[in-house]
């Protein structure tokens, strides 16, 4: 696991850092504008799919138990995807597989078109999970890899900003289509493939990582790359110089001595922080009704939708001002003090629970951004890919089961059952946390 250095300059001596410390350029930006369209896709495929539900189980006839599945379908594609392919991409190479994922977004998101039962859609939804879990592998390995560690947190971080532009459009566009009613959702549903096309266009020609070529022994095509994108020759050489001879890497070693604290804490204060908000806001029209607010309350919809923007924004303040140790336990906190209530007294009256939803919507969104944030810092280069494309599939199988027992919990076992389960999801969260979190910001990369 990387040990925190808290100077941004190579000027102590570590030769090796200078690559970490070049000045930003264009590039650095536009690997970084281009990785935001997973995140964006990902919100705003599960924005479309909640505004659309309703709609298509009343048109298509299918109760619960497919609105379960439906809604954690992109969930499940994603962990199959981040896994499978963050694997591969530390043997293959990332940017073999970074254009491949949205080509498979944009085709399966057209098809939606065309779906006449929830079989048909629910395929078609894990298609879509799958390009972008590969993406969320890819995305921030890049992002890690090329850009200069003084600006890394800032970066990766307006990635889980993107999902949120993503969501809250979805919020705005697709109540505004379906208003249309009859086959609007179609339409809502393969609206996802247009900036997925851009996507692949837009992609063609992005080089290979020259840190993972390193690992590779591929000095020479390395530099090629950082001579071509007009990068600092001099801070390469001394990477080259720092860097460790080409090894042989297996996937076990996410789990052995070395590095099994980073995979577990990766996962566990991942999972805490999704599953709560994956369950909630894929069924927050549910979640409102349950806390005093009506379905014609548009308003507070739009007031929440609000809120997790801003949340989102100040998160890139808190990543860049914040340890990454201290803004993940007191994120925990804040949110375990503002669900709680809701837990133990449901009957209270909406004027307090529905500000307490607010703080807890403005928390989460913010603290999230830490997802994109940390895992590319808790593993080294030549296991980097399969590390991120890990956490990010582990978080999604524990968001695909709670969005799928959500609705069935509500209805089961009641509205403050459900509340306590998600709260202790976020204590494990903290405690997991306290216990484990290392300083990761401003690290050099290995």
């Amino acid at each position: 696991m990387p040990q925190s250095k808290t100077s941004s300059s190579p000027s102590e001596g570590d030769e090796a850092t200078a690559f970490d410390d070049v000045p930003l350029n264009r590039f650095h930006l536009r690997i970084t504008a281009l990785t935001f369209c997973a995140n964006y896709s990902d919100g705003y495929e599960l924005g479309i799919i909640s505004i659309a539900l309703p709609v298509i189980a009343a048109q298509l006839g299918f109760g619960p138990v497919w609105e379960g599945l439906l809604g954690a379908s992109a969930l499940i594609g994603i962990f199959l995807g981040s896994i499978v392919v963050g694997w591969a991409a530390d043997k293959v190479g990332r940017q073999r597989l970074y254009t491949v994922d949205f080509l498979l977004i944009a085709l399966a998101s057209a098809a939606e078109f065309f779906v006449h039962s929830p079989a048909e859609l629910f395929v078609l939804r894990l298609l879509i999970g799958i390009g972008i879990g590969a993406d969320y592998a890819l995305g921030p390995t890049l992002v890690a890899e090329f850009v200069p560690r003084r600006y890394r947190g800032g970066l990766l971080a307006s990635l889980t900003v993107l999902w949120t532009v993503g969501y809250v459009a979805a919020f705005f566009f697709g109540n505004y289509l379906i208003s249309f009613g009859g086959d609007s959702w179609r339409w809502l549903l393969a609206s996802s493939s247009v900036p997925a096309i851009a996507v692949v266009l837009l992609r063609i020609g992005v080089p290979e990582s020259p840190r993972w070529l390193l690992t590779q022994g591929r000095v020479e095509q390395a530099r090629a790359v950082v001579r071509r994108l007009g990068g600092d020759t001099g801070a390469f050489e001394s990477l080259v110089r720092g860097h460790r001879a080409v090894r042989r890497v297996s996937y076990r070693e996410l789990f052995g001595p070395k590095y099994r604290r980073a995979t577990a804490f990766g996962a566990i204060f991942y999972n805490a922080q999704v599953v709560p908000y994956f369950a909630i806001y894929t069924f927050l029209p549910l979640v409102l009704l349950k806390i005093g607010i009506g379905e014609e309350d548009t308003t507070s919809d739009g007031l929440l939708n609000l809120f997790l923007l801003a949340g989102s924004l100040g998160g890139l303040w808190l990543v860049a001002k914040s340890s990454r140790r201290g803004l993940t336990i007191w994120s925990f906190v804040v949110l375990i003090a503002s669900m709680a209530p809701m837990a133990v007294w449901p009957d209270a009256p909406t004027a307090l629970l529905f500000p307490l939803f607010l703080v807890f919507t403005f928390t989460m969104s913010a603290a999230v951004n830490l997802d994109q944030v940390y895992p590319p810092e808790l593993f080294p280069t030549d296991l980097r890919s399969s590390g991120v494309g890990l956490l990010n599939g582990l978080s999604r199988i524990g968001s695909a089961i709670g969005t799928f027992l959500l609705p069935l919990s509500l209805d089961g076992i009641g509205f403050s059952p459900t509340m306590l389960i998600l709260t202790v999801v976020l204590g494990i969260g903290l405690v997991v946390s306290v216990k484990w979190a290392p300083e990761t910001k401003n690290s050099a990369l290995d």
